[in-house]
């Protein structure tokens, strides 16, 4: 008998009323006149529209926009038309419900708002993925409404708390994409919050061992944690009292991907982390007062205990791009340990938690927002219009990311750049007619050259010149996504004038051999001269790349040519190999000795080895690569190009061997290298391909390329290391 799930529709709808009911306490601070009404609206009509559907959990699929408008309303902060659309967000996309009614109930407003979060529906071109085009739609929005993301997210943090009840595959590929945009995306509009929480929640699906060893360990140490945040917190709160400031101080843990990052970033271990916690002061201050105060409380806490002098940031001077405002500094705690300590306002605090809605609330104050300016950079970036999806999606990622440096004109105006700037991007950022004619810059009245990376504070004046043009190189130079773009469009404006010159001599030069001018011979030459595209050949011919004795061998071989057919198109190849690959039997791509069937290669970006979490790629010319899920490179893969991802696992086999790496460290010891040796070769039979050691000051540095069968081999082979009398560390690294 099969178990069926017996539901009590009584017990849900009371649910689903209380759930309710806690959206309204949520949504009363911003309440107005007339507002309850419209909530109560648009949950009528959400409840009727998805009334006969349940989520993978099997929940009524009601409970998802009332969770959704909750973190919207509690968590970011948002008023009632976005509490509004935030519980119609899918009635569109998934129901009979269009946006006319919408409109017609609720105004333009929100079915804008709501168009603005329906996924692309229809077909899409296979070059672009369609992430990137829904992402982009999302921005153009953006540009209007910032509403639009700010649902978005609070959508994807519901979507990321539940995924407990997908398949692997689908949790993988979502929490890639949500490291890869929405956390940025999150981080850029000052929601930390929600940030830590979405960083944490995709590491838990595409790390779920370290996720689960960072998160017991902290688990373990809390008390004693606690007992030294008291301590160290005390004599603060007691001297601050003194001097007659308010201030409420609490400690909290950093999150759980802060602390790995720490960790990969430094190599080091769990236990070496130091500033596992941040101490945070909030002061109760008066605006006028407010630089002041944070600056006091900051001399009490460096009064007692001993600053590290590389650490303190000031984002109270100068705030940055996203509105945050605070003081941070990392003391030494009184047991040794370093301890971050975040000194701000109760407004500043707002703004750090809610972001952008905060902001709203204090507009007045602040009179030039960073954030606006961020969204006019985004408005510049859409308006081009030849921008491919992808290429925009890594564009505004490298924007989303950049922390801010501050650059002075000749007159002493400032413009925010992203750190790594170079002069070039100055030249743009003041005009593009500066930027195309930039032939150098003075930093510091220092002349430099268009790649100088600008420093915070530095003051720059550009020299141009009537001469100068854009050139191809300038794209590896520039770092903002404005100057990539006006660089890309200048570029094409010249290819075009030159195109435009080719094709005129071409048309001549084909005519003296009798050959029609035609898009098929335009073609036919272009695959002949090996040249991407009928622009390309006539900017060669432009060039007197190819000639008139050129064009009669293509004659020649024009009857060869005729036999051989036109070349298939890749998008035809991609979807041939993914059809072989998720081939009737079933969609799981199986690797081992055996799989004759399929051209796979392993990707050297990860070296993955059997038994590791592997996903194929299906690429143009190399058939399929195999990536480890926890390749650099996944979470881009996966986000940008889902279409192409198929699911694969190992098949059991002992032959074969894989190359990868181990990297060991230790303290050097008479005959420490002896014995490592001896544990790979004669413990485990395992072939060594190359050892580089390296010992300083009786440190042991080395790095051991070897070839195992598969993860459990290696995992064994890393704990016998181990055990080897004098080694402390051993990391598995990938070529």
């Amino acid at each position: 008998m099969k178990n069926t799930l017996v539901i009590d529709l009584e017990a849900e709808k009371q649910e689903i009323l209380k759930r309710y009911r806690a959206l309204l306490r949520a949504c009363k601070p911003t309440m107005q006149r007339g507002d309850k009404k419209e909530i109560r609206k648009a949950f009528d009509m959400a409840l009727e529209s998805h009334k006969d559907m349940r989520r993978k959990s099997g929940e009524p699929y009601i409970y998802h926009p009332i969770a959704v408008a909750q973190i919207a309303a509690e968590e970011i902060g948002l008023g009632t038309t976005s509490i509004v659309c935030a519980l119609l967000h899918d009635v569109v996309e998934d129901t009979d419900m269009t946006l006319e009614d919408i409109e017609r109930e609720f105004g333009k407003k929100t079915a804008k708002i709501i168009d603005g979060l329906t996924k692309i529906s229809g077909v899409f071109d296979y070059n672009s993925s369609l992430q990137a085009e829904n992402f982009r739609k999302m921005l153009l929005t953006l540009a209007d409404d910032v509403r639009v993301i700010l649902i978005k997210l609070a959508d994807r943090l519901h979507n990321m708390r539940t995924m407990d009840f997908m398949p692997r595959q689908k949790q993988l590929k979502i929490a890639s994409e949500t490291i890869y945009l929405y956390a940025p995306l999150a981080h850029r509009l000052g929601l930390y919050a929600i940030k830590s929480e979405l960083e944490d929640l995709s590491m838990k699906y595409l790390e779920p061992d370290t996720y689960k060893y960072i998160a017991t360990q902290l688990n373990e140490k809390k008390a004693e944690r606690n007992l030294f945040i008291k301590n160290f917190v005390e004599p603060i709160h007691e001297i601050l009292t003194e001097q007659g400031l308010k201030a409420n101080i609490y400690g909290r843990p950093k999150s759980i991907h802060s602390i790995w990052n720490k960790m990969k970033k430094k190599n080091i271990p769990f236990e070496e982390v130091y500033d596992l916690f941040a101490v945070r002061i909030i002061l109760e201050s008066a605006p006028e007062q407010e630089k002041a105060e944070c600056w006091k409380a900051y001399s009490i806490v460096t009064d007692l205990y001993r600053p590290n002098p590389d650490r303190l940031r000031d984002w109270v001077s100068s705030p940055k791009g996203n509105g945050y405002e605070s003081l941070h500094t990392t003391v030494m705690g009184p047991k040794g340990q370093w301890v971050e300590v975040q000194i701000r306002t109760e407004r500043m605090n707002e703004i750090a938690e809610k972001g952008f809605a905060a902001h709203w609330k204090y507009k007045e104050s602040s009179s030039d927002n960073g954030l606006d300016q961020w969204i006019m950079k985004v408005r510049e970036m859409l308006s081009n219009p030849e921008a491919n999806a992808l290429d925009f999606l890594d564009d505004f990622k490298m924007n989303l990311f950049s922390d801010e440096i501050f650059i002075f004109t000749p007159k002493g105006a400032l413009i925010q750049l992203p750190q790594g700037a170079t002069a070039l991007d100055f030249a743009f950022e003041i005009h593009t007619d500066v930027g195309a004619r930039c032939i150098g810059a003075k930093v510091n009245h220092k002349l430099v050259p268009l790649s100088y990376k600008l420093q915070n504070g530095d003051q720059v004046e550009i020299i141009t010149s009537s001469k100068q043009i854009p050139k191809e190189d300038w794209l590896n130079i520039v770092v903002t996504a404005k100057a990539k773009s006006k660089i890309k469009s200048s570029l094409k404006e010249e290819k075009r004038k030159i195109a435009e010159e080719g094709k005129e001599t071409l048309e001549r030069k084909l005519k003296s051999l009798k050959i029609t001018y035609n898009t098929d011979n335009l073609n036919k030459l272009s695959y002949f001269f090996k040249l991407p595209s009928t622009q390309e050949l006539f900017i060669a011919v432009a060039q007197g790349k190819i000639e008139l004795k050129d064009l009669k061998d293509y004659v020649a071989s024009e009857k060869e040519i005729e036999n051989r057919g036109a070349e298939r198109n890749d998008n035809q190849q991609i979807e041939a190999l993914l059809n072989k690959v998720k081939g009737p039997e079933s969609d799981i791509l199986l690797i081992g000795e055996d799989m004759q069937r399929i051209d796979y290669t392993l990707a050297p970006c990860c070296n993955p080895i059997p038994g590791d979490d592997v996903f194929g790629f299906v690429t143009i010319n190399d058939g399929i690569k195999i990536h480890r899920t926890t390749c650099p490179n996944a979470a881009q893969l996966m986000a940008n190009y889902g279409y192409r991802i198929v699911k694969a696992k190992w098949n059991k086999q002992k032959e074969l061997t894989f190359l990868t790496g181990l990297h060991i460290i230790g303290i050097d010891d008479m005959g420490l290298i002896n014995n490592i040796t001896k544990v790979i070769s004669n413990d485990f039979k395992v072939n060594m391909r190359s050892i580089t050691v390296d010992t300083d000051n009786g440190i042991f540095d080395g790095s051991i390329m070897i070839y195992v069968n598969d993860k459990d081999h290696l995992d064994q082979l890393i704990q016998n290391l181990l055990e080897v009398k004098g080694v402390t560390g051993v990391t598995r690294f990938d070529a």
